[in-house]
């Protein structure tokens, strides 16, 4: 089965950065598009970040990445096929970042309607 474990979320300053992690299982890991969502109250879901798959690219180094505009050149996506993990480092963060961060990749979110529990970003003084 596919799981998905979103960790460290916390409490973080204006400007100030958090790395998050995502371990994954259940399916091919490194075949898949990975990407990264966020839902703050009152809000929807939203994807942030993603990147590509095995299956698009033919070496790690050719990995495209593609942000949402609200985040670009503060947050990066990245992978570890190795690890079954992807991470996103998150720079710079304002107020308007503060909600839960999900992992997920984007075949499952759209086909099997599967998510973790996601991880807790809160951006306050």
């Amino acid at each position: 089965q596919v799981q998905l474990v979103e960790s460290g979320g916390g409490l973080v300053q204006p400007g100030g950065s958090l790395r998050l992690s995502c371990a994954a299982s259940g399916f091919t890991f490194s075949n898949y598009a990975m990407a990264w969502y966020r839902q703050a109250p009152g809000k929807e879901r939203e994807l942030v970040a993603q990147i590509t798959g095995y299956t698009t690219r033919t070496t790690y180094a050719d990995s495209r990445t593609t942000y949402a505009d609200s985040v670009k050149g503060r947050f990066i996506i990245s992978r570890d096929d190795a690890r079954n993990t992807v991470s996103l480092q998150m720079n710079s963060l304002q107020l308007e970042d503060a909600a839960v961060y999900y992992c997920n990749a984007p075949y499952w979110a759209t086909k099997a309607n599967y998510w973790g529990q996601g991880t807790q970003v809160t951006v306050s003084s």
